[in-house]
């Protein structure tokens, strides 16, 4: 009796790899084989001679592994064992980045995929993250500094705000980006959209609004949500989040925001620089709580000179309403305090989708918070589930979605086990001035055991600052006292974003404080500020001359 035989082969990555696989399988009794190194299947015809412990002990000691085989008789059309019939290679649950990052290196790789999406196509970074938000700050930046000018001899003036037409035109470029840049692609690179809410229904069986769509692998990217801490009365009053902050056409004159680290900050600046008097409401011991406490306290200086009040360490403990106005009543280093605004915005935090996807009848792992616990090959507790983007237990950055996409896709479908690597993965707070990090701070440096030697460079050194008339902010290195390999650079500056760059480049070939303080700068750049700290490890720059060296 003639049975086709479908292997599922983890491991190849080149046509070479499909010879050798073809070899095994064809020693082991399949004949008329076609072996696939992108889709990672490998099928043949058995006439009755076809050995799969002879097939698993021919591939042993080599990076190939069967992971599952079934057959189908030719004369039938049936199944043995009943494996269920498979539509897609693979399905990924949320349309995201990382979702279009790994569907695109799915096909790429010559798949089958769908993504399935129960509501708005794009994700968070599109739709309500980076995209509006910094639509935003952009003009917001330039209205303030228009009513700020440093420069003698050049009067500038700010005129009204329109809040109205700045979100329309924040809308009109989402809407126009989720089109170019996620919907056409479906048709772009054959990627079927399902409409719907997805549901594990056991390990391998998913189910989108009651109707199976099977995969032989999985990926979830589903994302995460605002979170909001209990706090009492808060459910009776109303309160702004991240997402509908961004929609406000009325500028509130006094804004309350609880949260104080990236979202917090820029949105409540946002509001500050189109004129709104912000009070900020931290419970970690200080603002921006993951940078340097250098340039978390220069920035908490820069707010209140521009008229902000900032509480550290202050826990929300009630909220209310008093007709159009809002309160918060907080704890601050033990004292009771009652502030007013006509907003509350929190910016508390986001937790993962994860809630209404069955993962438990999947066998995949959460963490406390909801996230999906994966190792760094995106795998997670179930062999045929993957997961990434800020659903996964992952920085919430979407350059990290989008690389996370791209390697799950490529491990789950090929078994490559590529890792993805975030020692010099950078961070930007779009503030202004800008925050941007990359490596370990001072004290996490310390926590593991290095030898650590730091350079603080104020802005006041700075030619470019100083010719900006904006010295308001600093740099700082991180480096192994016995090595001088930079561990970590640390930037509150104009622009600090894209000053960053060049120290990941610097980290990723391991460079040294003296190898970078020898490179060229250009002049009058802010990214001559790297060169000057690492300089400053063993002088003191005041007393150079420019460009010294």
């Amino acid at each position: 009796m003639t049975t086709t035989i479908t292997i599922d082969v983890t491991g190849m990555t080149c046509d070479g790899c499909e010879r050798h696989v073809g070899e095994a399988l064809t020693a082991a009794g399949l004949e008329d084989l076609r072996v696939d190194w992108r889709r990672g299947l490998a099928v043949g015809v058995d006439r009755g001679g076809f050995d799969v412990a002879k097939a698993e002990s021919a591939l042993e000691g080599s990076n190939y592994e069967i992971v599952s085989v079934s057959t189908e008789r030719a004369d039938t059309g049936t199944s043995e064992p009943a494996d269920v019939a498979v539509d897609y290679d693979l399905v990924i649950l949320g349309s995201g980045s990382a979702a279009f990052a790994a569907a695109i290196e799915a096909k790429e790789l010559g798949a089958t995929v769908a993504i399935v999406e129960r509501g708005t196509i794009g994700g968070t970074c599109v739709n309500i993250g980076c995209v509006p938000s910094k639509a935003l700050l952009a003009p917001a930046d330039l209205y303030h500094r228009a009513g700020h000018s440093p420069f003698v001899g050049v009067e500038t003036s700010a005129g009204r705000v329109n809040l109205t037409a700045l979100v329309g035109a924040k809308d009109q470029l989402v809407a126009t980006l989720r089109k170019e840049k996620y919907a056409d692609l479906l048709d772009v690179y054959g990627i079927d959209l399902i409409q719907g809410t997805a549901r594990f229904t056991g390990p391998t069986t998913v189910e989108v609004d009651g109707r199976p769509v099977v995969a032989r692998r999985y990926l979830i990217a589903t994302g995460a949500s605002t979170w909001v801490p209990p706090i009492d009365g808060l459910d009776d009053t109303p309160y702004l989040t991240s997402t509908t902050a961004l929609e406000l056409t009325e500028l509130p004159d006094e804004l309350i925001v609880v949260g104080a680290n990236a979202i917090g900050l820029e949105l409540g600046q946002l509001f500050a620089h189109l004129g709104s008097t912000v009070t900020w409401v931290e419970a970690l011991d200080r603002i921006a709580p993951f940078e340097e406490p250098e340039l978390s306290g220069l920035f908490k200086g820069h707010l209140e000179a521009q008229g902000s009040t900032v509480f550290e360490g202050a826990t929300a403990k009630r909220a209310g309403r008093d007709r159009d106005r809002v309160w918060l009543e907080i704890d601050h280093r033990g004292t009771t305090v009652r502030i007013e605004a006509d907003r509350l915005l929190m910016a508390t935090g986001r937790r993962a989708n994860t809630p209404e996807l069955g993962l438990e009848a999947a066998g995949v792992e959460v963490d406390r918070r909801g996230h999906v616990v994966v190792d760094d090959t995106l795998a997670t507790s179930n062999p045929a589930v993957w997961a990434a983007g800020d659903v996964a237990t992952l920085p919430q950055f979407v350059y990290v979605a989008a690389a996370s996409g791209n390697i799950a896709a490529e491990n789950a479908l090929r078994g490559t086990g590529r890792s993805l690597d975030l020692r010099t993965m950078p961070r930007v707070t779009f503030t202004t001035p800008s925050f941007a990090s990359v490596g370990l701070t001072e004290a996490a440096a310390r926590r593991k055991g290095r030898p650590v030697t730091a350079s603080i460079l104020p802005l006041e050194v700075v030619p470019r600052a100083l010719v900006n008339r904006d010295t308001t902010g600093a740099v700082k290195l991180v480096a192994d006292e016995t090595t001088g390999e930079l561990l970590g650079a640390h930037v509150l500056a104009d622009g600090a974003g894209d000053v960053i760059q060049a120290a990941v480049v610097a980290m990723t070939y391991h460079a040294t404080i003296d190898e970078i303080a020898s490179m060229f700068h250009p002049y009058l750049t802010m990214a001559e500020a790297l060169k000057l700290a690492a300089q400053a490890f063993d002088k003191d720059v005041k007393n150079l001359s420019c460009c010294a060296a």
